[in-house]
């Protein structure tokens, strides 16, 4: 190997030397005047090394030499430039040049260096400065690589041979100039016989006809791409390619069953899903979409087929309402077929298929169904109570024919105006009609089955109130009319006048004065004949003074039969007019408020005005309170004790409210405990205790602190005084206080019967309420209390 580099670095010199002795003569002219010499001096002019030197010892490149160096190391060699001194050395006495790191020509193809020789002793330049270049010389050291890999593909199902997938290429770092190392040659290692490589340019291509995607989907290459033109030591390198195959219409449908089983409720609404059916189809994609048609069978007419979202079911849905009665099955032969078809595989076909779907209908409990499904009536607003003006009819649509009863909804006749007879459906009059009121009525009647309430039909039923001419004319309103003083004879008032009725052929109204107006001598009455009349006056001088109002009895009639008529009064008010008779005055004495009246002086009429209104209101009220009865101080002392307190009472434990020691000693003087009652209000009245006779207290008991003693001597004082009311009971309250809105709560001054009070119910009220179901109620044993 050492002997092989040497021979070419000795074959590269001389190549070098040649081309310097060739070189350019103007330039050699040039140096020469420069350097005052007649020839070149330097025999070298550039350099080659092979890369990827890898011996331990420095590689020789080569050798400086000057014409002026005689050997004895009196000069002196300087090398500078690209990786000089750290790439390169020189020895300074003999000019070697050797390379002391590892060359790659793919990281740099070469070196630009400059060389100069020196007196050693002086360091004057013998030679002027020149350059020359270090190649790298190329070997076969870098395989080839696909940058852009690993790559992916997709080609249609059934492509044919030779359909191009795919381009790979593979990039060799060495130098393409020198030898083969860079010449690339591809091959396919993994991958056949489906796919095959150029081996030049590295397209893939079908090699196997009719790959079928449903069979095999994914496919996975191995290409290899070798140097050296593919021989043998040349390097190699590898990638992998991924092909898919995509999906074509190459698969016809099929469904999965050739008889489908559904069933359907007779009450399901149009549009409603009966079912779901498919034809399989082992394309993906567009290619397995489907459409769906019903092309024979005798439910065509009643269901419909349609598409789901995804294109692949057909939904089959009613188009028609169902009767279980009528009809209970029906039969659908649906086709399928592919939406779309390719022709390039029409021989593949046909692209659909046929199936049988068999629909049963099943019976449900259906409301009732009427005859019509709307009723109009026509009745006069004179129709007689109880008349019979419809007869409804519904029928159960079921096959047990149920029994049906009739209603009518209760909102649609709030006034119920109508009656529905429950048994035969007959629609007749419950109150009398009046067009004039309400022309119309829209009732909805109800139909139920007997076997099941549940199951309600309904009907609209419009009823027209036909008109009857039951209503007589009058004026159009309430007519005033006026007459000025100074009018003629001949002045014209237009009057019209309103019927409520609609007679078929129009409005006709007469118009006569009443009979006890006939020979009235100041106004008379001319019929238009066109619904309105006039009245004129019969004279002039009119004057408000002799009589300011006048009464004209109008007699209106209609020309419907039975002919309608009345009488209106039309009020005539004699008036003082201006000369274009408009109308100043209508009074016999007209007062007219100056017209320097201000707006003031009008205020402080009406304050006055409402200050006499006050004044009379606050009098009456005063008046009204007078007459309120007072009570003296002996009516006041009939109430036993009144206490007024916010609180509301704490029963039997509360012991501040009521001092029960004055109950157990009544010889003690009341005042004396006021200190232990409540501290918030005192009582208005004295606890009547204290009227108690002391002897009758000492007769009855002579213990001091019987309370049963005490209350014996208080039913004694009262019924001994023929003046005292029979009282209920020890705390009795004939009013709840001045004022309250409850007013007495007291028997009494009461207006009720006198009949003695039942007060057994105290004995279900609980144990708190025993005391009181003694002293009212009657016991068991009828033994009295005391």
């Amino acid at each position: 190997q050492e002997f092989l580099n040497f021979m070419i670095i000795t074959l590269l010199m001389l190549l070098t030397l040649i081309e310097g002795l060739l070189g350019d003569k103007g330039e050699k002219d040039l140096r020469v005047k420069s350097l005052s010499r007649v020839k070149r001096g330097w025999v070298w002019n550039q350099f080659f090394v092979l890369e990827e030197y890898t011996e331990q010892k420095p590689l020789y490149i080569g050798k400086l030499h000057s014409d002026m160096d005689k050997g004895d190391g009196s000069i002196k060699y300087i090398l500078s430039g690209e990786g000089a001194g750290t790439t390169f050395t020189l020895d300074d006495s003999t000019g070697d040049i050797h390379a002391i790191r590892r060359l790659d020509r793919e990281v740099k193809a070469q070196y630009v260096l400059r060389a100069q020789a020196r007196n050693r002793e002086t360091g004057r330049p013998l030679e002027p400065e020149s350059e020359f270049i270090v190649k790298i010389q190329d070997i076969n050291d870098n395989e080839p690589k696909f940058l852009d890999g690993p790559y992916r593909a997709t080609i249609p199902e059934m492509s044919p041979v030779g359909t191009y997938v795919i381009r790979v290429t593979a990039v060799d770092a060495d130098d393409p100039s020198y030898g083969n190392s860079a010449r690339v040659v591809y091959s396919i290692l993994e991958g056949q016989p489906y796919f095959s490589v150029d081996p030049k340019t590295g397209d893939v291509r079908v090699s196997l006809a009719e790959m079928d995607r449903e069979v095999r989907e994914q496919y996975q290459l191995v290409i290899q791409a070798k140097d050296m033109e593919g021989q043998l030591g040349g390097l190699a390198g590898t990638t992998t390619v991924n092909i898919t195959l995509s999906d074509v219409n190459d698969n016809p449908p099929k469904f999965t069953q050739k008889l489908y089983q559904m069933s359907v409720l007779e009450s399901g609404p149009v549009g409603s899903v009966v079912g779901r059916i498919q034809a399989k189809d082992r394309d993906i994609g567009i290619n397995a979409e489907m459409k769906y048609s019903i092309i024979d069978g005798d439910g065509r007419d009643s269901f419909d087929i349609s598409v789901d979202a995804s294109n692949l079911y057909g939904v089959i849905t009613i188009k028609k309402p169902l009767n279980f009665e009528r009809k209970r099955s029906y039969t659908l032969k649906v086709e399928g077929s592919n939406a779309h078809v390719d022709p390039r595989f029409a021989n593949k076909g046909p692209f659909s298929d046929v199936t049988i779907v068999h629909v049963s209908v099943e019976d449900v409990d259906e409301a009732p169904e009427f005859d019509s499904p709307f009723y109009y009536v026509e009745v006069p607003e004179d129709a007689e109570i109880g008349t019979v003006f419809k007869m409804v009819s519904a029928r159960d649509p079921d096959a047990a024919n149920n029994s049906i009863r009739y209603s009518i909804e209760r909102m649609s006749d709030p006034e119920k105006f109508f009656y529905m007879d429950i048994t035969s459906g007959s629609l007749m009059t419950l109150l009398p009609l009046d067009r004039e009121e309400v022309s119309w009525h829209n009732l909805t009647v109800l139909a139920m089955e007997m076997n099941n309430p549940s199951k309600i039909g309904s009907v609209s039923v419009a009823i027209k109130v036909l008109d009857v001419n039951d209503n007589p004319p009058s004026l159009t309103q309430y007519y005033e009319a006026f007459v000025c003083e100074h009018a003629k004879a001949g002045q014209v008032r237009i009057i019209t006048a309103v019927d409520p009725d609609e007679p078929t052929g129009g409005q006709h109204f007469y118009y006569s004065l009443a009979p006890e107006a006939a020979n009235n001598p100041n106004f008379t009455l001319r019929d238009n004949q066109d619904n309105s009349a006039w009245i004129l006056t019969r004279r002039g001088g009119w004057s408000s003074r002799t009589q300011s109002v006048y009464y004209l009895p109008i007699f209106v009639s209609d020309g419907d039969q039975p002919a309608q008529s009345s009488t209106s009064t039309l009020t005539i008010r004699v008036c003082s007019c201006d000369a274009d008779g408009n109308v100043l005055s209508c009074n016999a004495e007209a007062y007219t408020l100056p017209a320097s009246l201000s707006r003031a002086a009008l205020i402080a009429i009406l304050a006055c005005a409402f200050i006499l209104f006050v004044m009379i209101i606050l009098m009456l009220s005063l008046r009204r309170q007078s007459k309120k009865p007072y009570l003296t101080k002996e009516e006041e002392n009939v109430h036993e004790n009144i206490v007024r307190y916010d609180d509301e009472g704490g029963g039997e434990e509360d012991t501040e409210a009521f001092d029960i020691y004055a109950l157990w000693s009544p010889r003690v003087e009341p005042l004396a405990n006021y200190s232990k009652l409540r501290q918030d209000m005192l009582p208005e009245v004295q606890s009547l205790s204290r009227y108690v006779p002391q002897p009758c207290v000492s007769r009855i008991g002579e213990d001091g602190t019987n309370v049963h003693g005490y209350v014996l001597a208080k039913i004694y004082e009262a019924d001994s005084d023929p003046c005292a009311p029979p009282y209920d009971s020890l705390q009795t309250y004939a009013y709840e206080g001045e004022g309250s809105i409850a007013e007495s709560l007291s028997s009494l001054q009461s207006p009720a019967s006198q009949t003695d009070h039942e007060y057994d119910y105290l004995n279900d009220w609980g144990p708190r309420f025993h005391k009181l179901a003694e002293m009212y109620g009657v016991s068991d044993e009828n033994i009295p209390m005391w």
